[in-house]
């Protein structure tokens, strides 16, 4: 079992402290006129990694997409000056930014996209991609995305190319819910498709805050993302801790991974806000600890649930 981070395989113990869903680097497509959710410097993300690491951080599962600017080769440049080992998605954003590029294109063609891009290198999707040349460092894991409580066509397309290309190549698949929408829905797909639920994370839970559905989406097996912590905005930090103890308490330690998805300048020290990457080690860590958690408890949702998840045999 190996984890495919952007500068080769590594055993899934070396991961450390890992965020479950966080950006490093994002071109958004020129309609997104928010200059907030251009993270294009790489030097500001390698100080940014170098802050996570000095807080004990080991590892960041990056999800930017091909559709939203994705760019693997820097990546695996900001890792490796940062020290941190980053693992690149394949697959696509909601259809928002996604429907443009997949509207043309079969199931069986995406995933076959997919699987090169696990199996060889990340490689240009369509001409105007100007940050997926390819072929570069590997994806280690598959996105799919849902839209507001439900999935248009394309969305369903690849979410089915991502159960095929998840049978190619034994890699893990990781989902954007908008608001934590559709997430069981999301779980049903995988499931018909034969997909061992321990590979899926199912992400944005934390943005719809209601313990009985999240415990409804745990009784499927995949795992869940909270991964807005940071984000007061949406919802204080505080209450993610009580949903994270109340699905630990229900017997779903082993199913939580913990993020920030951090996708805007003013999320990043590096850029001149904050709280960035080091919140979940440096804040969120001993709040959970405060709040009951176990040492061991706390290591499964940072450390173990992490590389169970994203460890697979390549095929």
């Amino acid at each position: 079992m190996i984890v495919r981070t952007v500068l080769g395989d590594v055993e899934p113990a070396e991961l450390g402290l890992t965020l479950g869903h966080d950006h490093l680097l994002a071109y958004p497509p020129p309609d997104v006129a928010d200059p907030d959710l251009r993270l294009d410097d790489p030097q500001a993300a390698v100080r940014e990694l170098e802050r996570f690491k000095a807080a004990g951080g080991g590892a960041v599962v990056e999800m930017t997409t091909v559709d939203y600017g994705r760019d693997a080769g820097a990546l695996a440049a900001v890792s490796r000056a940062g020290g941190v080992h980053v693992v690149a998605a394949t697959g696509f954003n909601k259809g928002k930014f996604a429907d443009r590029l997949t509207a043309g294109r079969s199931a069986g063609e995406i995933a076959a996209w997919m699987a090169a891009e696990v199996r060889e290198g990340v490689r240009r999707f369509a001409p105007e991609q100007p940050h997926a040349e390819g072929p570069g460092p590997r994806a280690g894991l598959i996105k799919a995305s849902s839209s507001l409580g439900g999935a248009g066509p394309h969305e369903r397309k690849v979410f089915a190319a991502a159960v095929e290309a998840h049978h190619a190549t034994g890699a893990p698949i990781s989902t954007h819910t908008e608001k934590g929408t559709w997430a069981l829905e999301q779980a049903a797909l995988f499931l018909e498709g034969g997909v061992d639920p321990r590979k899926v994370l199912i992400g944005h839970l934390d943005l719809k805050p209601d313990l009985p559905y999240l415990l409804e989406v745990a009784a499927s097996g995949v795992n869940l993302g909270l991964d807005q912590f940071g984000k007061e905005k949406y919802l204080p930090d505080a209450v993610r801790v009580e949903l994270v103890l109340g699905l630990v308490e229900a017997g779903h330690a082993r199913q939580v991974l913990l993020g920030g998805d951090m996708a805007r300048r003013s999320y990043f020290k590096s850029y001149g806000g904050g709280p960035g990457l080091e919140h979940l080690p440096r804040t969120v860590a001993p709040m959970l600890l405060g709040a009951g958690l176990s040492p061991g408890q706390l290591d499964d949702l940072l450390r173990h649930n992490p590389r169970r998840w994203l460890a697979f045999d390549p095929r």
